[in-house]
């Protein structure tokens, strides 16, 4: 490494030591660490371009989350508060999904452009059974599967602002750390310095690279904490509201609190105290890299998932969300704090890769009537036997559909005549367009003559947010579009009763937040996008690019006098 290794206790120590959420305090994350010997200097206010860019990503964190919960805010939150808020940011394509909205947040393009189409895309005529490559692998590895995947950036199209940073000065450092590796991926792009992600029991990287001695010790004190397990974490008293139960069949949701069991490392990664942990490696990776530390700036990409986990396990509107909100307030203070003792001059952006929607059975008791399950005759199977009873055209094997079963892409099965598969599209699309809960059903030939969007996001066509995240390379046949307030899922199960995927704008719409020290800041409810802030970033810290780089602009989010695009 260019830089010395700062003390890794130091790091903890100062992590634990910030002031925790009032009426939250923080998950239990690791024990403190003596106290460093000297108080670190305050930064004044900074000149010129940050030597830090600290990238935040909150999965599923959408616009109406944020609105619902900014006033309770006073940990992280709090502070960006005082900065650049855009709270009408939009992740403006129809595929909203953790890997396409993580692939625009550093690329500044659109997911048309990424190629990052979906979660899991399928390739037919591939050699495995189930046809499915996952968005962040590399399935030539004879050790990959779609569900053990060997991670890779390979799919990603385009650069990240950190490749675009190390293509400028390969001294720039482009480090991620996420529960998720996608996100990770996404967000580092192609030359990663450093990229951890949470795997089964602790943190792990890409194949053929070794633990630094930074994430070794957060496995280590990670590990005591599941081995050990915790009480319920505190709920503090504005989450009264939403503390109901919500009985869904066997089980109900509603009023769960994360207590951790003993060696339950499953329960850990889906609760706030994997976002804990998350922001303390990436403190422990500032100092074991030395990141914000010289004239070269850095990149450093924190994805915090738990809320994504939260909210499928358990909807948006119980006390479990609020809990979690109330804990990454927390987190999020401590890793500003963290960054300040340093004295490290960094601007902050904060946003989301999707939004997300409650649990049906709960809108439907709080005025979205119309919000229902996805009806089974839409999944592959009953759609690829409807298609074969009307037309007599079936696959060699299996089903004739791979895809179906919510907003999305719909893959025809390889190894069909031409006459058979243009038969067997044309009666799926009427088959689509007659079922109540489809809003819209687009081909690849209809796709072929939309042009590529511009202008306000929230003004766009359904044919326009499909087209922003269709590649014709990997994209399906045929997308289907369900309507408003359809959830994916036939029926709730324990740890999955709600979700995202739709074009529709509570899962489009997510916040964008902007701070650096010293700034004026301003709320602006005009429409933005995620694609803007690869291209806002690049300017603060002097990286040009060619014209048509990006799918989005620069945002001036200094709301004095200073233009921050430098124009």
């Amino acid at each position: 490494m260019r830089r010395s290794i700062a003390s890794l206790v130091l790091a903890t120590g100062l992590v634990l030591a910030a002031p925790a959420l009032a009426d939250a305090p923080p998950a239990e994350t690791l024990p403190p660490a003596p106290a460093p010997a000297a108080a670190p200097v305050a930064a004044p206010v900074p000149q010129g371009q940050p030597r830090l860019v600290l990238a935040i990503s909150i999965d599923q964190f959408s616009a109406d989350l944020f609105a619902q919960y900014r006033e309770h805010f006073t940990g992280g939150f709090a502070r960006l508060l005082q900065g650049a808020v855009f709270p009408s940011g939009f992740q403006s394509h129809a595929a909203t999904e953790t890997c396409p909205g993580h692939s625009t947040l550093l690329t500044g393009v659109h997911p048309a452009r990424t190629g990052i189409v979906a979660n899991d895309w399928f390739v037919t005529g591939i050699a495995r059974a189930d046809k499915q490559v996952y968005c962040a692998e590399d399935e030539t590895d004879p050790a990959s599967t779609s569900d053990s995947p060997v991670v890779s950036p390979r799919h990603l199209k385009a650069p990240t602002l950190g490749d675009l940073m190390k293509q400028a000065n390969p001294a720039a450092l482009n480090v991620a750390v996420s529960a998720k590796d996608r996100a990770a991926v996404m967000m580092s792009g192609h030359v990663a310095d450093a990229a951890y992600w949470w795997l089964g029991k602790g943190f792990t990287t890409y194949k053929g690279r070794a633990l630094s001695p930074a994430a070794q010790r957060e496995n280590e004190d990670a590990g005591k904490l599941i081995a050990q397990g915790a009480p319920e974490l505190p709920e503090p008293a504005w989450c009264g509201a939403v503390d109901r139960a919500l009985p869904l069949g066997d089980f109900s949701i509603g009023t769960y609190r994360f207590p951790l069991a003993p060696g339950d490392a499953k329960t850990f990664n889906r609760s706030p105290r994997m976002d804990a942990v998350t922001g303390d490696l990436a403190v422990r990776l500032v100092d074991e890299m030395g990141l914000g530390r010289d004239a070269v700036p850095d990149v450093l990409s924190v994805s915090f998932s738990a809320t994504d986990y939260v909210g499928h396990a358990y909807g948006t509107q119980g006390v479990e969300m609020c809990v979690q909100l109330a804990q990454l307030d927390a987190t999020l203070g401590r890793l500003f704090d963290a960054l300040d003792q340093r004295g490290i001059d960094y601007v902050a952006v904060l946003s989301a890769d999707h939004g997300g929607t409650d649990a049906p059975e709960r809108q439907r008791l709080q005025g979205v009537p119309e919000a229902s399950r996805l009806d089974p005759a839409l999944e592959s199977g009953a759609l690829s036997e409807a298609v074969s009873r009307q037309t007599g055209v079936k696959a060699k094997s299996g089903d004739l559909f791979y895809g179906a079963g919510s907003s999305g892409d719909i893959w025809l099965a390889d190894g069909l005549s031409r006459q058979d598969a243009k038969k067997a599209i044309a009666a799926l699309v009427a088959i689509l367009r007659a079922n109540p809960q489809v809003a819209a059903v687009f081909t690849a030939e209809d796709m072929a003559k939309v042009a590529v969007p511009t202008g306000h996001p929230q003004d766009w066509t359904m044919a326009e947010r499909v087209r922003a995240s269709y590649d014709p390379e990997r994209s399906g046949q045929v997308l289907m579009m369900t309507r408003r307030g359809v959830v994916p899922g036939t029926a709730p199960r324990l740890g999955y009763t709600a979700t995202h995927g739709s074009p529709w704008d509570y899962d489009r719409r997510v916040p964008m937040l902007f701070w650096r020290k010293g700034m004026a800041g301003f709320e602006q409810p005009a429409p933005v996008e995620t694609v803007d802030i690869a291209p806002t970033l690049a300017a603060m810290i002097g990286i040009s690019a060619p014209q048509g780089t990006w799918d989005g602009r620069c945002l001036d989010i200094d709301g004095g006098p200073s233009d921050t695009c430098g124009k």
